[in-house]
C-alpha cells in the first residue's frame, strides 16, 4: 500500500447521537474515494464498519472502527464511534486519537442530549471539530436552524461551508462557499458531479454564508481583522491560513449538509478535509511523563524521531487473536521491530502490521508518525498501554473511561463454568475498559457494570458466543450495614459444655455502644485482677470481628460499634481460645439485639440529564424510587437534576429513563453515603433474610 507522510494524513472521529447516520457517512466516503466497490446498507448487513454479528443483528454499532480512504493525494483515517450512550467508551477511544472530531447532526432534530455529552468530552480533549448535518434528505429537514442550534448549544464558531439548495426529498445540490459554487450529484452510487453556478434563489445565503466565514476567520488575527476593515475582503491565502489556524483554535467549526441516503456532498467535505482540517503535525506536541524520572516531558509528531505508539483500542478475533489498534505519535514503526511496553517493562516484537477498513486488513510495512494502524498477537500488550524505544521510555496520558451506571450480578447455568466466565469477562474487558467485573466475597455473587442494559446484555451474549458459556442476569444483593442506635451496657453470656473429659468454658460481660458513622470496629479490654486471663482477650475479639463480618440481621457486615470487655470467669482446665471465641461471638449477638438494631443502607448521587419537558415524569420516579431532590439547574437546553437515591432502587433505571425521554435522557451515579432503612422496607429485608436461612440458602 502507498505510504504518506505525516503531513498527508488527517485523522478524523465520527461522533454524534445514536441514529444520526455516521456509519452511512463513512460508506459513502469510502466508496467516493473508491475504496469500496458499493455502498453498504445498514439494514441488510453489509456495511464495512458495522461488520459483527451482533451490529448486524441490532442495526447499531457497538465497537468503534477504523476505515481509511485516500483523497486528493491524502490518506483520511476515519473512526466511526457508536451512538448509544451504552458504548461511550468506545467515543472516549476515538477521540482519544483523533485529531478532529466531526459531530454527526440529524438535519431534522439537530443537538441531542448525546451530542451535548460527547462535544464536552471534545473541549475536554481540547480538540478540534467540525460538523456535519445528515439527512438534509428527510422531508423535514431545516439545515439552517440546525446550524442556529449547534452555535447556541454547542460551540458559537460553526460556521457554513456548504449548504443545501433544494432541501427535503429532491435534495441534490449543495452550495460550497468557499469555491463559490453549487454542485449537482447524480444518482446514488453514480459518483455522478456536475460543478455548476450557484442557483439565482441561493446566491443570497451563499453571500451571507462566505461573509460569516471571513469575518470568523478575521476575529482569529488582529493583522487579518485589520485588513478586513480595510479593504472589506481577505486573499484566498489568507483565507485558507486563517481557516485552519481559527479551526486549531477551537474559534471555527466547519459546517457541511450531507444526505448519506443519496450520496449527496461528500466530495465536499473530502476536499475540505483534505485541504483544511489539520494534519497531525498541526497538532500540538503531547504531553507526556518519562518513566523513571516521572519529569513531563513533549512528544512530537516527528517520523525521523524515537518510535512512540500508543494503544486506543484492543479487539479479539476467534480465527486472528487479539489485535492491538494504535496510533504513532513519534518516529515509525515497521515490522520485525522490538519495542518496550513503557507501561509493564515488557518488550514487544512488532509483526503483520495492517491499516484496517472495517474486518478488512491490508498488510503495510510501515506506519509514520501521525498515522494510525493495527498489530496482531503483542503478548503482554493492550489498550492504554504506551509502547517505545528504551531511549524514550515516555507514558502517554491514558484514557479516561466512564463511571459505571449499572451493574448486575450472574449467575451460572451450570456448574464447573466459573473459569470460563472469568476468562471470558477478564478478555470483554481488555476490549472495553469501560465493562468491568470482579467477584464481591461479600455478595457472594460475580458482579459485571457497564453503561446500560444493553451493554450488559452485549457481555452475556458474547460469553456464550465465544466461550459456550450461558449465564443469567440477576439483581446484585445490595451491601446493607448492619448498626446499632442504642447502647447495651453489661451483657453477660456463659459458654459451658461438658461432654466427658476436658470440657469448654468461657464467661464474659460486654457492653456494647455506637460509634460515629465512619469509625468503623473499635474493642477495648478493660479486664482488672486477670479474671479472664490475657491470652484468652483476642479470641473474644475474634469471636465478635468474624460476627461483624457474618451479620446478625441481615447477614451484612456490622459497622461502626465499639464493644468493651470488662468482666468474666475462667476454668483452669476446661478454659480455652475457642471457648472464649464462641462466648465472644455469641455474647456480642445478645448484646447486639438489645442495642436497638438497625439496618443502613448504600445511597447514590444520581444526575440526570434531559429535556425540559421530560423533568416532571422522571422527578416523579425519583419520588417513586425514595430518592431526594437536591437541586435543578439549566444545562444548555437541558436540565440537570440531582438526587439522592437508594442503591436498591437503581437496578436498571437506565431502561427506565431511556423510556421515561425517549432515548433523550442520560445519567451517572457514585456512592454518596449510607443512611439508615426506612423501618417497613427493614423489616421486609429482615423477614426476607429469616426465610432463607430457614431453608438453608
Amino acid at each position: 500500500m502507498k505510504e504518506f507522510n505525516s503531513e498527508s494524513i488527517r485523522n478524523i472521529a465520527l461522533v454524534g447521537h445514536g441514529g444520526s447516520g455516521k456509519t452511512s457517512f463513512a460508506e459513502i466516503m469510502l466508496y467516493t474515494a473508491g475504496e469500496t466497490t458499493r455502498i453498504g446498507n445498514i439494514a441488510e448487513g453489509n456495511t464495512v464498519s458495522d461488520y459483527s454479528s451482533n451490529e448486524i443483528e441490532k442495526q447499531y454499532s457497538i465497537s468503534l472502527s477504523l476505515l481509511h480512504a485516500e483523497w486528493n493525494n491524502t490518506k483520511i483515517n476515519i473512526i466511526d464511534t457508536p451512538g448509544y450512550s451504552d458504548f461511550i467508551g468506545e467515543v472516549q477511544c476515538g477521540l482519544r486519537v483523533a485529531d478532529t472530531a466531526v459531530m454527526v447532526l440529524k438535519a431534522v432534530e439537530g443537538v441531542e442530549v448525546s451530542s451535548e455529552i460527547i462535544y464536552r468530552s471534545i473541549k475536554e480533549q481540547k480538540k478540534p471539530m467540525a460538523v456535519v448535518v445528515n439527512k438534509i434528505d428527510h422531508e423535514r429537514s431545516d439545515y439552517q436552524n440546525v446550524i442556529k442550534i449547534a452555535r447556541e448549544r454547542l460551540n458559537p464558531g460553526v460556521v457554513v461551508i456548504t449548504f443545501p439548495v433544494n432541501e427535503g426529498n429532491n435534495v441534490d445540490t449543495v452550495v460550497d462557499i468557499l469555491k463559490m459554487k453549487a454542485y449537482q450529484y447524480g444518482a446514488a452510487g453514480t459518483k455522478k458531479v456536475t460543478e455548476i453556478d450557484i442557483p439565482a434563489d441561493a446566491k443570497a445565503d451563499a453571500d451571507k454564508f462566505r461573509t460569516e466565514l471571513i469575518e470568523k476567520v478575521a476575529e482569529g488575527s488582529e493583522e487579518l481583522m485589520n485588513k478586513y476593515l480595510e479593504e472589506g475582503d481577505l486573499s484566498e491565502q489568507e483565507l485558507t491560513n486563517g481557516i485552519l489556524e481559527s479551526i486549531l483554535k477551537g474559534d471555527l467549526v466547519p459546517a457541511f449538509a450531507i444526505s448519506s441516503t443519496k450520496c449527496v456532498g461528500a466530495n465536499n467535505f473530502m476536499d475540505f478535509t483534505s485541504s483544511f482540517l489539520p494534519s497531525p503535525v498541526n497538532i500540538p506536541a503531547s504531553e507526556a511523563t518519562m518513566k523513571d524520572a516521572g519529569t513531563k516531558v513533549e512528544v512530537k509528531c516527528n517520523a525521523a524521531g524515537e518510535p512512540v505508539i500508543f494503544i486506543f483500542k484492543t479487539i479479539s478475533e476467534q480465527h486472528v487473536g487479539e489485535l492491538s489498534l494504535f496510533r504513532v505519535y513519534s518516529g515509525s514503526v515497521q515490522a520485525g521491530l522490538d519495542i518496550l511496553n513503557v507501561s509493564n517493562g515488557k518488550i514487544e516484537r512488532i509483526n503483520q502490521l495492517s491499516v484496517l477498513n472495517g474486518r478488512n486488513r491490508k498488510d503495510i510495512t510501515k506506519l509514520v508518525a501521525g498515522d494510525i494502524g493495527s498489530v496482531v498477537k503483542l503478548k503482554d500488550s493492550h489498550t492504554n498501554n504506551t509502547l517505545a524505544s528504551k531511549s524514550l521510555s515516555v507514558i502517554l496520558p491514558t484514557i479516561k473511561f466512564p463511571e459505571s451506571i449499572i451493574s448486575s450480578a450472574i449467575i451460572p447455568r451450570a456448574k464447573g463454568d466459573e473459569d470460563k466466565i472469568a476468562n471470558g469477562l477478564h478478555t470483554i474487558h481488555e476490549e472495553d475498559p469501560s465493562f468491568s467485573h470482579k467477584f464481591d466475597p461479600e455478595l457472594a455473587q460475580t458482579i459485571i457494570f457497564g453503561q446500560g442494559e444493553i451493554h450488559l446484555d452485549l457481555a452475556v451474549k458474547r460469553l456464550k458466543e465465544r466461550y459456550g458459556v450461558e449465564v443469567d442476569l440477576a439483581e446484585p444483593k445490595i451491601p446493607y450495614r448492619e448498626t446499632i442506635k442504642g447502647r447495651c451496657e453489661s451483657m453477660e453470656y456463659k459458654h459451658k459444655k461438658q461432654s466427658g473429659g476436658r470440657g469448654q468454658f468461657g464467661h464474659i460481660y460486654l457492653k456494647v455502644e455506637p460509634l460515629p458513622r465512619g469509625t468503623g470496629f473499635q474493642f477495648e479490654d478493660i479486664i482488672v485482677g486477670g479474671v479472664v486471663p490475657g491470652r484468652f482477650v483476642p479470641a473474644v475479639e475474634k469471636g465478635v470481628a468474624e460476627v461483624m463480618t457474618r451479620g446478625i440481621l441481615s447477614g451484612c457486615q456490622v459497622i461502626d460499634i465499639k464493644v468493651t470487655l470488662f468482666d468474666g470467669s475462667y476454668h483452669p482446665v476446661d478454659s480455652d481460645e475457642m471457648s472464649f471465641k464462641i462466648a465472644g461471638s455469641m455474647g456480642f449477638k445478645k448484646a447486639f439485639m438489645e442495642a436497638k438494631p438497625c439496618l443502613l443502607e448504600p445511597i447514590y448521587e444520581v444526575e440526570v440529564t434531559m429535556p425540559e419537558e421530560c423533568m416532571g415524569d422522571v422527578m416523579g420516579d425519583i419520588s417513586s424510587r425514595r430518592g431526594k431532590i437536591l437541586g435543578m439547574e439549566s444545562d444548555g437546553h437541558f436540565q440537570k437534576i440531582k438526587a439522592l437515591v437508594p442503591l436498591a432502587e437503581l437496578y436498571k433505571y437506565s431502561s427506565t429513563l431511556r423510556s421515561l425521554t425517549g432515548g433523550r435522557g442520560a445519567h451517572t451515579r457514585k456512592f454518596s453515603h449510607y443512611e439508615d432503612v426506612p423501618k417497613e422496607v427493614e423489616n421486609k429485608i429482615v423477614e426476607e433474610y429469616k426465610k432463607l436461612k430457614e431453608e438453608g440458602n
